[in-house]
């Protein structure tokens, strides 16, 4: 559950610094300009920000579930990097726009914890595959809709999971080699 008015304004300003940042990285034709495009800005919304807010709240929602405090906030710093490389029209983009603070003490438990978001961003990845795969005939804006789904959570996952502090990957693989 968000559990504060101050997480639900984090996920509106995290959801719509997205739908910028992402709208400059993504040529639908229609949606593209290098200004303030709303119609690019709400496109680049529905596509991206599920894959990172969703990613945030499994670890959220699975961290509440072994019965630690769990908390969302942005990372300012993150976020702001993903505006002014947008802004400045960079060619690469490094998001990490925000994070949830779990105080897990057990190590098992992290890394049940850490493999939720990742999770998330592997079933979204195979749910936009199994759909471009079965639909035959889409519009141009659905096949592009459904493509840059697949394309970014495949990334999130391949990025999350590589065993680096301070990615999710570090815990999960933390986790599994404790257990051997």
């Amino acid at each position: 559950m968000i559990t504060s008015f101050q997480e639900i304004f984090y996920l509106i300003v995290l959801t719509l610094a997205i739908g910028y940042i992402i709208s400059g990285y993504i040529k639908v034709p229609g949606l593209y300009s290098r200004g303030l495009n709303w119609k690019g800005i709400k496109f680049a919304i529905l596509v991206a920000a599920p894959a990172i807010i969703l990613h945030e709240l499994a670890h959220k929602f699975v961290g509440i579930a072994f019965g630690y405090n769990s908390f969302f906030y942005i990372w300012w710093f993150g976020l702001i990097l993903g505006v002014i490389l947008r802004i400045v029209g960079s060619p690469f983009l490094l998001l990490a726009p925000g994070y949830v603070s779990i105080a897990a003490n057990n190590p098992i438990h992290l890394g049940i914890i850490a493999f939720a978001g990742p999770f998330i961003n592997l079933l979204l990845f195979l749910t936009a595959l199994i759909i471009l795969k079965r639909k035959k005939r889409m519009k141009k804006r659905e096949f592009m809709f459904w493509h840059l789904t697949k394309v970014i959570n495949m990334w999130l996952f391949i990025f999350n999971m590589i065993p680096i502090p301070p990615l999710d990957g570090s815990n999960v693989f933390g986790a599994i080699f404790g257990l051997i």
